[in-house]
Parts: C-alpha cells; sequence; structure tokens
C-alpha cells in the first residue's frame, strides 16, 4: 500500500485517528478550564507546561529503553494506551487538578510512544525512501489534526455538551489501539543487538548533533500557532473563522509534507531543511511588517503559508535522524530530538509572549527569525564535512 512498508503505512493511520481523537480536545481545553471548572489563565499554563515537559524528558527515557532492548510495539502501544484512556475522561473532571493529572498522563504516553515509533519507521526504510516515509507519517498526522477540529465542530453543532465532546474522542482512541494490536508487526525490537553504552553526546554523528541544536533553536524561535491566532484576530480575523483558519493550516501542512519528505530523498536532507527553514524566516518577517487593515486575504495566505514552512521540514529532520545515527542509538537520537524541541519550545513561547507584550508583536517576530536564522547556519556548519 503506498509503495511503502506496513508499518510505516499502519503507524501513519495510527497517527491519524490519534490526532484526531487529540484535536477533538486540545482547542476546546482552555474554554473548559476557564468557563466551566472556573480555572485562571495562570493554571491554564501551569497544565501546559507540566504536561509538555514531562512528555519532552520522558522521550529521551523511552528512547533509550528501545535501544536498550525493550520491545518497540508495547512501547508504542502502551504509550498511546495511556494518552487513549486517559484523555476523555477529562469530560468528567471535577476540577482543575483533575484536569492537571489527566492532561499528565496523556502526555506521559506521548512521552513513552513517540521515540520507539520513530525508530520502528527508520528501522523499516532504507535511506532512498525514508523522507518519503517520514514525510507520509507526517502528512496522515497533520490530516488527523484537521478531521479532529471539524468533528468537535460537528458535535457542538449537534447541541452535544462540551464534556460530552471529551467523551467522544474515545471512539477515534480505541481504533488507534485496535489498529496497533492487529496491524503492526509483533518484532520484539528491529535490532540485531541492543546499545550497553552509557548516554554519551560524543558518541552521536556529528551531523546528528548538529540537527538537535539546530533544531532546538528553531523551537525556541517558532511563533507558537496561538499567537498566530491573536495575530490574525488583531488584523480582522472573526472570532467565528478561527476553527476554520486552524483546520485549514492542518490540511495545508498535510499536502505539504508528504512531497516535502521525498523531494529529500532525491535532493538531499539539507537543502530541503534549509529551504523550509529559510521560508519560516521570510514569513517571520512578513508577519511583523504585515499592518492592519490589509485584508482577509493576506492573513489568510500568511497563516496558511506559515504552516507550509512547518510541515515542509517534519519529515525531512526525521529522515536525518534515522540517517545519521546508529542502529544502536536510533531511538536515542530521536528522544534527544524530541526532548530538544519539547524543552526548547517552553521558554521560546514564554520569551516571544514577553517581547509581545512589552514591545510589540513586529519585535517578537523579528527576534524569532534572528534565533531561526542562527539556528540554520549551525545546520549549515554541521553539514560540512569534518
Amino acid at each position: 500500500m503506498f509503495g511503502l512498508p506496513r508499518t510505516v503505512v499502519v503507524l501513519g493511520f495510527v497517527s491519524f485517528l490519534n490526532d484526531a481523537a487529540s484535536e477533538m480536545i486540545t482547542p476546546l481545553l482552555p474554554l473548559f478550564l476557564t468557563a466551566t471548572l472556573g480555572a485562571g489563565p495562570a493554571i491554564v499554563g501551569l497544565i501546559e507546561g507540566v504536561a509538555e515537559a514531562t512528555a519532552s524528558l520522558l522521550k529521551l527515557v523511552s528512547g533509550r529503553l528501545a535501544d536498550r532492548g525493550w520491545n518497540h510495539k508495547r512501547l508504542v502501544l502502551g504509550g498511546y494506551s495511556v494518552s487513549n484512556l486517559a484523555r476523555p475522561l477529562i469530560g468528567i473532571a471535577l476540577g482543575w487538578t483533575w484536569v492537571l493529572a489527566l492532561r499528565f498522563l496523556d502526555r506521559v504516553g506521548k512521552g513513552i510512544r513517540t521515540s520507539p515509533r520513530d525508530a520502528l519507521i527508520a528501522a523499516s526504510t532504507g535511506e532512498g525512501t525514508r523522507g518519503r516515509s517520514f514525510g507520509f507519517h507526517r502528512a496522515l498526522d497533520n490530516a488527523g489534526g484537521m478531521v479532529g477540529p471539524l468533528l468537535a465542530f460537528a458535535l457542538l453543532s449537534a447541541n452535544v455538551p462540551l464534556q460530552h465532546v471529551f467523551l467522544w474522542s474515545l471512539v477515534p482512541g480505541l481504533l488507534v489501539l485496535a489498529l496497533l494490536i492487529w496491524g503492526l508487526d509483533g518484532t520484539p525490537s528491529p535490532l540485531a543487538h541492543v546499545d550497553k553504552s552509557p548516554l554519551r553526546w560524543s558518541l552521536l554523528d556529528r551531523q546528528v548533533r548538529g540537527l538537535v541544536i539546530a533544531a532546538g533553536g528553531l523551537a525556541m524561535a517558532s511563533a507558537p500557532e496561538a499567537f498566530l491566532v491573536l495575530w490574525a484576530s488583531d488584523r480582522g480575523l472573526a472570532i467565528a473563522w478561527v476553527p476554520l483558519i486552524w483546520a485549514a493550516s492542518s490540511a495545508v501542512k498535510a499536502f505539504v509534507a508528504g512531497p516535502a519528505g521525498a523531494l529529500s530523498d532525491r535532493c538531499g536532507r539539507v537543502p530541503v531543511l534549509l529551504t523550509g527553514w529559510g521560508l519560516r524566516i521570510l514569513l517571520l518577517v512578513a508577519l511583523a511588517f504585515t499592518a492592519n487593515g490589509q485584508g482577509e486575504p493576506v492573513t489568510w495566505i500568511l497563516f496558511l503559508a506559515y504552516g507550509a514552512a512547518l510541515a515542509m521540514t517534519e519529515g525531512t529532520e526525521r529522515a536525518l535522524i534515522g540517517d545519521f545515527s546508529q542502529p544502536t542509538q536510533r531511538g536515542t537520537a530521536f528522544g534527544l530530538y524530541h526532548m530538544t524541541i519539547g524543552l526548547a519550545a517552553l521558554p521560546g513561547a514564554l520569551l516571544f509572549g514577553a517581547l509581545w507584550q512589552g514591545f510589540g508583536a513586529p519585535i517578537a517576530f523579528i527576534s524569532s527569525a534572528a534565533i531561526a536564522t542562527l539556528s540554520s547556519v549551525v545546520l549549515l556548519r554541521s553539514a560540512r564535512p569534518a
């Protein structure tokens, strides 16, 4: 199917269903916390900060466990099980502390599954198709991110209570588990032997180290999509259009991710990465200098183009990690990559918000463009022969 290995196809549709379930809830969670449970914005930030930091750290732990011989399928299945059984229970939460605990479990599941899943994809493909495989996976993941809000919108339009929308997310979540149990091969491990060496940064390939550092800088420089919604709202986008522009951005990401990954198989990883990152820098500058009153078409074009720039490098970054990491260290390499991105995104979001509040949106976007430029230089230097 699609000319890709069974493992890649199954994990692609797993991510599609899981993101559909997750994105039924994510846009509604702040509203549920503030309007239904009476929590303040600081509580919303606390919950998301704890959840994402937990997931980031566990991605490295699960990657190391995979490299040390833990069954990849069981790690992946366990992670998805924790998330998809905990997440719907948010709908019956009686206070924000319940939501904190359940959101924590949801992100624990994400931390457990992500690195072993990417290691499985990398191990099941050759270098000539790895970019296409990761691009396919990211395309389906983003497609699920488009479907989820539309499902939530349909349920709310049918007068389904907000809490029941959370419970309905159990349906695609159970399909995730069924697909993993009966669709994913039960290979104990893709490795002929396991890695018992200590975790050392110096043992990783030079290009892997360069990409991890550069990707961390890009994560810190990325304008959080919540701020893009605020930027669009400041330029006249009606609130009623926010769910649609969010879904449209996911659709664009799904359309771009696959071809961009396949392009990296033909033209090389680094040229595709630098092109995508360069486009992101140009768009950050454009966002900074787009004045009010230039019309909704400009707002839509820049919003969707920024989503396309993000998607252009998603699969290629993962493919490069798979190319240059040793088979016995792939889980660790993916864990470091995901952990660095996750941890860097937190101070990046705080810095972006502080710059926006203190000096205005243009300064925030320009600062992000400057950090992104430095990160691109780091990747370019690491790509040169030693």
